[in-house]
């Protein structure tokens, strides 16, 4: 036994091995996925990487929208992938399955081997034993001793093998309970691993789609729970498939959110770059330089980003070096993956390119078709070639570079290889279709031949166990029966799918075959494309150059800008040094002041000395006070400047917080740029990329501008062009103007036919354009975007202008400002400089101290010192100083502008006329380039996608290997046979997806089965053994039977497993509905707790019957009690209790057998005691043997009597059981028909449901078919309107042939009509959008209405023209008023083209608007189909839901199976352990009937007492056997009873679950149909609506066109009305015109006669027109001369701003008086004014005051005033004798004595004595001499003076008028450099006697009226004249300065 247990020991020790193996295996598996799900996150990362760079490709934006596209396809394919990889999963979970059932299977046939060698050993003693033992039990004592030595040994052994034995049991239910641990613990650690690999491959997702930003945190967090959950693994058994559900859901969300923030990081990238180009636009209009500055800045910037993301590439690549190395196992598995997932891309790349290549083929099908029911039929051919199709996008790009040869090859070849492909993938279909024939139909032949050789062999070998057998074998059938009808279901679902797909492929074809037709016609249109896109390109290089030429003038500009800046600087700096040498001349004159005043104060004896230095004292005095009032404003300016200067200090310093900040803010950004550096790199490169479109725009916008100066400058020539001919019209007579005026009207109308080809044009271009707008669908929303950039670009450029105009002005304002402002900083700016360069080096000394300090410590900045604060402030006035004077500038130029427009309005009010004319052509051409640039622009991102979508594809053909490559197309067709390659294999790989892993599983399972066939063969030779001994040959036959039977079982077992390979996808299928059994687990335990309730019970019931073994029972019960807990939690069927039921009652029976055996060798122990008792007393005592040996034969027959009843009660009860197992059985059974008719009963609901289902898609066909009909009608009805189109256009072609004067309106007409049928063609139509197609013909009858109106008019206006003409042929006489009249019919036909050209505008306007909802309605209607779609795969995901989960219930059905199966392994070595016990019983009977038979031979003369007692043992030992052989049949068919009553449990449960399943099935589908049923009545409702609107409208179109038609022959029949009667007055015109040549004539000879008269009439003519002719010459003259003016003045600034060193003077003055007299000239007008009426005043004054002083002195000529007399003898007396010759003079004067007269009296008394006559007058009397001191001017001048001087000031003052001066604004006026003589003289005299006259002092400083010569003229007064040569000097009076002038006329008189 201890050999068995370590057989046992070993077995399960290598199985737990090979379960680690597996689970080892698993765990590499595992990581398999991990590392597969890391490389899908650094695919998709790489993914994203490259559609960044398809983005920097694409130099559009729209590119978007198609990355978006990529990115759904990317994430189907992807759910693809995964949907495949857990296929996979399952299928490797099936195979290790099988290999841990394989496992379990050596492990059990090692252990029956070494338990085999066990018995040979076992058998092989006995039979040694046995044939020694009785031959030497005669001989002697020691024999006897030995034997009995021997014998106790074996028993001994015996009865340690039976103690052995009874441990057997509990080692049995231990192994059973830790392999049950093993499995438990191995799911648990596949889920662990499961969930470890999830997080880990969590976190590198996360790590990898971050950059590499996940946190530490999170990976210990989940380490932690890992370990958690590994320490509550014990505790959480039986949640571990919830657990494995919740986690699956957790991942499925952590995917989600991943994909999720991909997302979210991918929108806030695009918020970023959007932000970027804001912050570009912004930050593009300062300036051009620095905006070059800036370039260089972000170029640095974006090589450091690109150095660190290649740094940080490296680093990864490191990082994935290293998960390489610790990952090298998983190579193989990593590489398959790798180029599934690049196969996958390419598909990718094939599908986009296939998707675009649709498109434009279906474009163009729309050009050529212009049907709705072919455009509906393309669009489905389209979707139908999207799915198929790949690799044609290549060829159908290089449509557009190759030339037009290579265009058509390539589509030839293009369908030539689509046709080739369609072919292929038709074949592929059918070999497909016929191998799954074959397949299917060897698997059904392969399963049934199977099943038929088992039930065969088991038939002929296991005839015991036939009905057994043969109920598995049933249930298996039927089993395979519902597999194979799911199978041909399968087939058949299949069968349909693929002859839809071949007729699919016919019918695309067919298709493909009409396209080439329609390709052939396309041809000819691309090659007259490819023409006009080459004119294009020429037009665009030339307006490249135009550009550049441009460019270089702009950079010109600048260049000379800058000169003039640096010669406006040179200026200043002369400037500053002109005010220096001021400021010496300033100092010289000072001095010279000083000096004056020395001669002054020496000079006073001399008047005219005196008068000359106070004149020149007076000139300084005022040039002093100009100089202090300029010092004055230079301070003021100064304050200002300094304050500016410390406000731009703290703008400093608040701008070096900011830039400190803005550092701090810097470093930040830098970590998140560290951070962000991948996205960056991307944001980077699409920046780069715009920038480059911006730039492109730009030239494009430059060439524009350049264009528009182009068509202003011919406009400009036009106009001048125009402006002479209506000077040559004016000067011609009456016939050239009619001839002139019928030139102006051809030219009108050729002018409106060139608008009308302009148009036409235009409608061209705009079909052309919306073709590329349907080509290039995807990029309309970044063309939205391009629009705006233009605009803004528009914007800029007008910035750019204005800040050139302003550059220029402020240049000129500049140069005026420093010659301003020079003189103002004469005084001040040389000591200013020289203070500057001091600062300046004080600067520089301060700056290297503080940098000195800030290297030595990091202390702030010290504050600077006040001198630096003095330089700022200092340069800072001189920037507000010019800032000043720019003012000033703008000021004058403002001026000059309002003088400019004033002068300009009138030549604007001549060419109006023209402009509106020229405006119509200006739009048209403005259009027409817009357009033209637009289509270029088109035309250059397509060819630069095509060349990167060519180097793309160069590089992957490189890739691929492809070194040899053939030419274009065949390298085309190459590409092609790979792509289809690609799908056949694409295919193909769902099915080979797993074919390694099913390989390695498989090479296990066989190395599995040579295993088993070697421990068969063992087990043979064992057999063979056995066979030889001769003691057990029986039994051990029968044990070799009974393996053989189960090797075979084992070998079917074997060739099942082998042959399932055929049905995986019926594992896959149970697979899937064992999850769903999953959750109808619990319902099942519930059941199964009742039934362990019955079972309990029964059990109950043994253990009464069991009342021997009390002692053991507590025990059992606690094994029990554990063993129902396990199956309660572990095994959700009752199978296995009901196995271990019959367990533990085989242990029972085994454990009778041993209390038998223990009975029997008791027996035999005192049969040999009484042997050894009677051999060695030799019969001494044989009395007091026989009596104890009766008395123990009584005792065990006693037992034995006790032991037969009891078997006996154990057989009634096993009866009992049997009874009631059959009434369970017949219970199942009811329970099983009732099930079934139940499931058929659902089946037929299903059938019923379907039934519904195919009716509600037949009527939604036929509703679909009713669509395309109304289509088809509305097709019609468009090709009715295109024909009355037609017949209009021929109309108005007629109406065009009479005539040309309307013309603009019917081609207008014609081009609204013509616009029509293009829209119509145009706009994509689909059969499903009626209502688009309703809008449209709405719109088109409004256009044809609004044409028919058109038309009305043009007939009105045809006839009014008529009228005018009979009119202007029948009055001749009135031809210059009929030329006026024209002029303004003319002026009236140009205003209403103008109306015509806006309401054209208006219709244009609102079809563009009603294109742009359609579009919506198309994408709205896409949308729908697109959610139809999305509805149609989420029910085929349903089904294929459904589908595995009967997969995963097929399965779990299997593994309880192979449960069950391991379950009857270990019943059947039960069994055998039985068997084993009953050759032991049959050992020890045969030894006691030995033993017997030697007592009767020793003692067969004994009383017969003994006889009858052996006889009774033999009874009552036959009844034994008979008993064991009613109890071996009642234990066979309690067997057969409980297998058929497990057969039914299962059934039942089957059933149940079934039910269950189909209840759900038939609620789902109960569900799913109501909803299909409400959203079909809803769509029928809608349709059904949809419909009656339909008809509605179309009747209501019907009715109006009807009407319309009416209308239009109507209008047609008016219009051949209105031919007739044209042609008839056309007629009577001929006539008319023949009439008017008759008279012609008739006038001629009445011109002969009168010629005098015509003669005078063009004498008046001719000078009409003269002056006309020499008004409007004169006019241009004026204009010409202005123009000249203002150039010349142009130039002579210019000069003066380069030429100013040279002449300051003449510029300073010219400037200054500029600005002076411009702002002042009003108030000296006015001033002058009021002046001139004073002076008229005053004139008036005057000229009364003459005539009453001519009175006065004709009345007073010989009188004399006594009082004067006697004041005037007092004066002479009071005066000093130098004076009073002045005295005297003035008496003479008063007598009337000339002045000649008086000097001669003079002269002779001064030659006398000076007073002599007077002293003689006075008696004699001396006159005393007054002492004249000279007195300084300034102390004593007022008291000094004389009376005469007073009183002749006096009368000055009294004779001057009292009105005071005006005054001049002194401030305002600055003073010149060289004023007048007069003003200045007049100054000096004024400022002369305010200062030396005391008595006008403290008057108000007016201008004196003494003023030299100049001021008393030759016809004043006689007062006015100067009176102080004639009179006499007076003594002066002492008088106060503040004493007025009346006040001393009174002191006067008194004295």
């Amino acid at each position: 036994m201890s050999s068995w247990l370590g057989g046992i020991g070993s077995g399960l020790g290598q199985s737990l091995g090979q379960v680690g193996g597996s689970l080892s295996s698993f765990t590499g598996q595992i990581s398999n996925f991990t590392k597969d799900m890391l490389l899908e996150g650094m695919e998709e990362a790489n993914f994203s990487h490259i559609s960044v760079l398809l983005i920097d490709s694409c130099l559009l934006t729209p590119c978007f929208l198609q990355y978006d596209r990529l990115r759904k396809l990317h994430a189907e394919l992807e759910e693809k992938l995964e949907a495949s990889e857990i296929q996979n999963k399952q299928q490797s979970a099936e195979y290790r399955t099988l290999l841990q059932q394989k496992d379990v299977e050596i492990s059990h046939l090692k252990a029956r081997q070494s338990g085999l060698q066990e018995e040979v050993q076992k058998l092989q003693q006995s039979a040694q034993s046995a044939s020694v033992g009785p031959a030497l039990l005669p001989v002697t004592t020691a024999s006897s001793t030995t034997t009995s030595s021997s014998a106790s040994t074996f028993l001994s052994r015996h009865s340690g093998s039976h103690q052995g034995f009874h441990g057997d049991e509990v080692d049995l239910s231990d192994v059973l309970w830790s392999q049950q641990e093993i499995n438990r613990l191995s799911t648990e650690v596949m889920r662990l691993e499961a969930e470890v690999a999830h997080w880990r491959r969590m976190s590198q997702a996360s790590t990898a789609a971050g950059a590499g930003n996940g946190d530490q945190g999170e990976i210990l967090k989940l380490q932690r729970t890992i370990k958690e959950l590994r320490d509550e693994m014990s505790r959480e058994v039986d949640e571990h498939q919830h657990e494995l559900a919740a986690l699956q859901d957790a991942q499925r969300q952590k995917m989600a959110n991943v994909s999720r923030r991909h997302r979210e990081e991918l929108a806030e990238y695009e918020e970023r770059i959007e932000e970027l180009e804001e912050q570009i636009q912004s930050g593009g209009p300062a300036s051009p330089s620095s905006d070059a500055s800036k370039q260089p800045e972000l170029q640095k910037s974006i090589r450091s980003l690109q150095e660190a993301a290649e740094q940080r590439e490296k680093q990864l690549a490191e990082l994935t070096a290293s998960l390489e190395e610790a990952r090298r196992k998983q190579a193989s598995l990593q590489l398959e993956k790798d180029d599934a997932q690049e196969e996958n891309a390419g598909l990718l790349q094939n599908y986009t390119r296939l998707q675009a290549s649709v498109a434009e083929l279906q474009t163009r099908v729309q050009e050529q078709e212009g049907k709705a029911l072919q455009k509906a039929q393309l669009e489905q051919e389209i979707q139908m070639l999207r799915s198929n199709l790949t690799g044609a996008e290549k060829e159908i790009e290089r449509l557009k570079s190759l030339s037009e040869e290579e265009v058509e090859h390539a589509d030839i070849l293009e369908l030539n290889t689509i046709i080739g492909t369609l072919r292929q993938e038709k074949e592929v279909l059918e070999q497909q279709k016929v191998l799954l024939n074959l397949s299917n139909n060897e698997a059904g032949a392969a399963e049934s031949l199977e099943g038929l050789k088992v039930e065969l062999e088991k038939r002929e070998k296991v005839l015991r166990a036939a009905e057994e057998e043969r109920d598995n074998l049933m249930s298996e059938l039927e089993e395979l029966d519902r597999q194979n009808q799911e199978a041909t279901q399968h087939m058949i679902s299949v069968k349909e799918q693929l002859s839809g797909q071949l007729k699919e492929a016919d019918a695309e074809l067919k298709r493909m075959t009409a396209e080439l037709s329609t390709t052939k016609d396309q041809k000819k249109s691309l090659e007259q494309e490819l023409e006009n896109q080459k004119e294009k390109m020429s037009q665009s290089a030339f307006t490249l150059n135009d550009l550049h030429m441009s460019k270089q003038q702009l950079e010109q500009t600048v260049k000379e800008l800058k000169d003039k800046l640096g010669n406006a600087q040179e200026q200043s700096r002369d400037a500053r040094r002109e005010v220096g040498e001021l400021k010496k001349i300033l100092q010289e004159k000072e001095e010279q002041l000083s000096a004056t005043k020395a001669k002054l104060s020496l000079g006073q004896d001399k008047v005219t000395e005196a008068q000359g230095a106070k004149e020149e004292h007076a000139a300084k005095e005022k040039e002093l006070s100009d100089l202090r009032r300029e010092l004055d404003q230079m301070k003021s300016a100064q304050e200002k400047v300094m304050s500016e200067g410390y406000e731009l200090k703290m703008e400093n310093r608040r701008l070096k917080e900011d830039s400190e900040q803005t550092l701090g803010k810097a470093e930040e950004l830098a970590k998140q740029l560290k951070e962000s550096q991948a996205a960056l790199n991307r944001t980077v490169r699409e920046k780069d990329t715009r920038i480059e479109a911006l730039k492109l725009e730009k030239s494009q916008l430059e060439g524009e501008l350049t264009q528009a100066e182009r068509t202003l400058a011919e406009q400009v020539k036009q106009y001048q062009q125009t402006i002479e001919e209506l000077t040559r019209a004016r000067s011609m007579d009456a016939s050239a103007l009619q001839t002139e005026h019928e030139r102006t009207i051809r030219l009108n109308q050729d002018k409106d036919l060139e608008i009308s080809q302009l148009k036409r044009d235009m409608e061209q271009l705009a079909s052309d354009h919306r073709d590329t707008n349907e080509m290039l669908s995807i990029t309309v929303a970044g063309q939205k975007q391009l629009t705006d950039l233009l605009q803004e670009k528009d914007a800029f450029m007008e910035t750019v202008k204005q800040n050139a105009a302003d550059l220029q002005a402020e240049m000129e304002n500049s140069i005026s400002v420093v010659t301003k402002e020079a003189e103002t900083l004469k005084q001040a700016l040389e000591e200013k400089d020289k203070q500057l360069g001091g600062m300046k080096e004080e600067n520089s000394h301060l700056k290297e101290e503080i940098d000195r300090l800030r290297d030595q410590q990091s202390r702030p900045q010290p504050l600077a010192e006040p001198r630096t604060l003095d330089i700022i402030t200092e340069l800072e006035t001189e920037i507000t100083q010019l800032k000043s004077s720019r003012n000033g500038l703008d000021e004058e130029v403002q001026a000059l502008r309002r003088t400019l427009e004033e002068q300009q309005a009138s030549l604007l009010l001549s060419q109006q006329t023209l402009q509106a004319q020229q405006s119509e052509l200006e739009q048209a051409h403005a259009r027409h380039q817009q357009t033209t640039l637009n289509y270029d622009r088109l035309i250059h991102a397509r060819d630069e996608e095509i060349t990167h979508l060519q180097q793309t594809v160069d590089q992957l053909s490189e890739s691929r290997g492809r070194a040899n490559s053939p030419p274009v197309q065949g390298d085309v067709i190459l590409q092609e046979d790979k792509t289809q390659s690609l799908n056949q294999e694409n295919g193909n790989e769902k099915h080979d997806l797993s074919k390694v892993e099913i390989e390695k599983l498989v090479k296990g399972i066989k190395e599995k089965e040579t295993e088993i066939s070697q421990l068969n063969e063992k087990n043979l030779s064992l057999t063979r053994q056995l066979d030889q001994l001769v003691v057990s040959r029986d039994e051990v036959g029968k044990l070799s039977q009974v393996i053989l039977q189960k090797d075979l079982e084992i070998q079917a077992l074997h060739a099942r497993v082998s042959m399932g390979g055929g049905h995986n996808q019926d594992i896959m299928f149970l697979q899937q509905q064992l999850q769903a059994y999953a959750v109808e687990r619990e319902q099942v335990l519930a059941v199964l707790n009742e039934k362990t309730r019955e079972n309990s019970q029964l059990r109950s019931d043994y253990h009464r019957l069991m009342d021997i073994m009390a002692g053991k029972e507590a025990a059992l019960l606690k094994l029990q009690q554990e063993n129902q807990r396990l199956s309660n939690m572990s095994d959700p069927s009752g199978s296995q209790e009901m196995f271990k039921e019959t367990i533990q009652n085989l242990s029972r029976i085994i454990r009778e057998k041993d209390i038998e055996i223990d009975a029997l060798t008791q027996k035999c122990q005192t049969l040999v005691t009484v042997l050894q008792s009677s051999g060695g007393e030799s019969g001494a005592g044989s009395g007091g043997v026989s009596s104890n040996q009766f008395e123990e034969l009584l005792a065990e027959r006693d037992t034995l009597k006790q032991q037969v009843k009891k078997m006996e009660e154990w057989k009634q009860q096993v009866i009992t059981t049997v009874k009631n197992m059959q009434h369970e059985s017949a219970q199942l059974q009811e329970e099983l028909i009732k099930l079934q008719s139940q499931v058929s009963a659902d089946s037929d609901c299903s059938s019923k449901l379907s039934v519904d289902y195919t009716r509600l898609i037949q009527s939604y066909e036929q509703k679909e078919r009713r669509l395309g009909s109304l289509s088809l009608e509305l097709a019609q009805v468009q090709q009715t309107i295109t024909q009355l189109s037609s017949t209009k256009d021929v109309l108005l072609g007629k109406l065009d042939s009479v005539a040309q004067t309307p013309e603009v309106a019917q081609s207008s007409a014609a081009s609204l009509t013509a616009e029509a049928p293009t829209q119509q063609t145009a706009s994509p139509v689909d059969g499903d959008k009626l209502r688009e197609e309703l809008e449209r013909l709405q719109a088109q009858l409004a256009e044809r209405e609004n044409t028919i109106r058109t038309l009305q008019e043009n007939n009105h206006r045809l006839s009014n023209s008529a009228s005018a003409s009979e009119i202007e042929q029948r009055s001749q006489a009135e031809e210059a008023r009929q030329v006026r009249e024209r002029l303004d019919a003319l002026q009236r036909s140009v205003r209403e083209k103008d109306l015509l050209i806006k309401t054209k505008g208006d219709q244009l306007i609102q079809v563009s608007e009603s294109l742009r909802n359609r579009e919506n309605d198309n994408e709205v209607l896409k949308q729908a189909v697109t959610n139809l779609k999305e509805r149609a795969l989420i029910l085929e995901m349903d089904v294929k839901k459904l589908k595995e989960e009967n997969e995963l219930v097929a399965a779990r059905s299997r593994e309880k199976e192979s449960e069950f199966r391991a379950l009857q392994e270990t019943n059947m070595q039960v069994s055998l352990l039985l068997r084993e016990k009953e050759f032991e019983l049959s050992a020890m009977s045969e030894k006691a009937a030995t033993v017997e038979r030697m007592l009767k031979d020793k003692e067969q003369g004994k009383s017969g007492e003994l006889n009858q007692l052996l006889n009774e043992l033999k009874s009552m030992q036959e009844k034994a056997v008979l008993f064991q052989q009613e109890r071996d049949q009642v234990m066979m068919a309690l067997k057969q009873k409980q297998m058929e009553t497990t057969a039914v449990q299962t059934e039942l449960q089957h059933m149940r679950d079934k039910e269950q399943r189909l209840n759900l099935e038939l609620e789902r589908l109960r569900n799913h149909l109501l909803e299909i049923e409400d959203s079909y009545t809803r769509e029928a409702l809608a349709a059904e609506d949809r419909e009656t609107e339909l008809r509605r409208r179309v009747a209501l179109l019907d009715e109006r066109l009807a009407t319309s038609s009416s209308a239009v022959e109507n209008a047609s029949q008016q219009a051949s009305m209105q031919v007739e009667s044209l042609q008839e007055q056309l007629i009577s015109v001929v006539k008319q015109r023949d009439d008017a040549l008759v008279q012609l004539r008739t006038s001629q000879e009445q011109v002969n006669q009168y010629a005098v008269s015509l003669s005078n009439l063009q004498m008046v003519l001719e000078q009409f027109q003269q002056e006309e002719k020499a008004m409007y010459s004169a006019e241009l003259e004026k204009h010409k001369k202005e123009k000249e003016e203002w150039r010349r003045k142009a130039l002579k600034l210019e000069d003066q701003a380069s030429a100013l060193q040279l002449n300051l003077d003449e510029a300073n003055a010219a400037l200054d008086s500029a600005s002076r007299l411009t702002d002042q000239l009003d108030l000296k007008e006015e001033q002058l004014e009021e002046l001139k009426k004073q002076v008229d005043v005053r004139q008036e004054m005057l000229e009364e005051a003459q005539r009453k002083l001519m009175n006065l002195l004709n009345s007073t000529e010989g009188k004399i005033d006594k009082v004067l007399m006697r004041n005037l003898f007092l004066g002479y007396f009071h005066t000093p004798k130098t004076k009073r010759a002045d005295v005297l003079r003035l008496m003479g004067s008063v007598l009337g004595l000339s002045r000649e007269d008086v000097d001669k009296m003079l002269e002779e008394d001064s030659r006398h004595g000076v007073t002599g006559w007077m002293s003689g007058w006075l008696g004699g009397r001396g006159a005393q001499s007054v002492p004249n001191t000279p007195q300084r001017p300034t102390s004593g001048q007022g008291l000094n003076s004389s009376f005469s001087e007073m009183f002749v000031k006096f009368l000055e003052m009294e004779s001057t008028p009292t009105l005071p001066a005006p005054k001049l604004p002194v401030h305002d006026i600055k003073p010149l450099s060289a004023p007048p003589s007069r003003r200045t003289r007049a100054a000096a005299a004024g400022k002369r006697a305010g200062e030396s006259n005391p008595f006008l002092a403290p008057r108000s400083a007016a201008v004196p009226l003494m003023t030299g010569s100049s001021s008393g003229g030759p016809g004043g007064h006689l007062l006015m004249k100067p009176i102080s040569d004639a009179l006499p000097t007076f003594t002066p009076v002492p008088v106060s300065a503040e004493a007025s002038g009346g006040a001393v006329l009174k002191d006067l008189l008194k004295q």
